[in-house]
């Protein structure tokens, strides 16, 4: 999201498939449909086939059970801790704007993007009709640390001062070395903080212990790496690692939801053995009123 060495300005081609898997499964609103992105659906059929036949799982059934999770806990936030303020980073093509402004009409939404895809994504939403005063798309920069793009320029502008506020990262962090990333997360875990009874929700990915299975996605993740002008990254080990990473950045608690314990409560798609996808809940605030 910068000229640095670890921009991001390539990744917002992978949005197109990903709001073509939505929207092929019901999710998403035809205003964000595309036609590249139904190419790249068309395309990357083969693969997923033979992945799911192969791994239990495809990229598609990841997609689909870190979408529906991380609905299910902005939901269940809202109902239990009263957030009605949403930010979404790397929105993308993604419809969780317009359907949660369906369910949850007093919710304050706002969607960021690099300022390219904003803008895109602002005109969708424009010509459809679903921008609106409390449903707002700006220009993001997760890499600056101060102006008008910086994570903390933008919680302040568009948020009331003090008021909790839902942090919600989809499908970005894997584009980062752990490093580069833990940066955004501190200093996320610090603006949060200022904000008592704020959540962040994101995904992250496990890489499986099977070795052949380990170095197609390996090559797989060299290749996107290169497409995207980025550093495609398996960050933690286990679902230990990743809850201890995130505590010691500063936030209060931190749950890994593993897609596998909403079988029976969620509509999502399973995998044949265990995921790889994980659901990360941080939050702020005192420990024991985390969960």
């Amino acid at each position: 999201m910068s000229t640095k060495p670890t921009d991001s300005s390539g990744i917002s081609f992978t949005a197109l498939y990903t709001g073509a898997v939505w929207h092929r499964n019901g999710l998403s609103d035809d205003s964000l449909s595309t036609v590249q992105g139904k190419w790249l659906y068309q395309l990357m059929s083969p693969f997923e086939a033979v992945s799911r036949q192969i791994a239990g799982g495809n990229l598609r059934t990841f997609l689909l059970q870190r979408h529906l999770i991380i609905d299910h806990l902005i939901e269940q936030t809202i109902r239990q801790h009263g957030a009605c303020q949403l930010l979404e980073i790397a929105c993308g093509l993604s419809p969780r704007g317009i359907r949660l402004r369906q369910r949850v009409p007093n919710l304050h939404m706002v969607e960021a993007d690099l300022p390219d895809m904003a803008r895109r994504k602002a005109a969708k939403l424009t010509a459809s009709g679903h921008l609106a005063p409390h449903h707002q798309v700006t220009p993001i920069d997760i890499l600056t640390p101060s102006g008008e793009l910086a994570l903390e320029t933008v919680i302040d502008r568009c948020f009331d001062t003090g008021g909790p506020v839902i942090v919600v990262t989809e499908g970005l962090t894997n584009y980062f070395s752990l490093p580069v990333i833990s940066d955004f997360w501190r200093r996320l875990a610090a603006t949060l903080a200022r904000r008592p009874g704020s959540v962040y929700l994101t995904d992250s990915y496990l890489l499986p212990p099977q070795p052949l299975l380990r170095g197609g996605i390996d090559l797989l993740s060299k290749v996107l790496g290169g497409m995207t002008q980025s550093q495609v990254s398996f960050h933690f080990r286990d679902d230990g690692h990743a809850a201890g990473h995130f505590d010691s950045l500063g936030f209060a608690a931190t749950k890994v939801h593993n897609p596998r314990d909403f079988y029976h409560t969620l509509a999502i798609p399973r995998s044949r053995d265990n995921p790889m996808v994980r659901v990360i809940e941080a939050r702020t605030g005192p420990c024991q009123d985390a969960f």
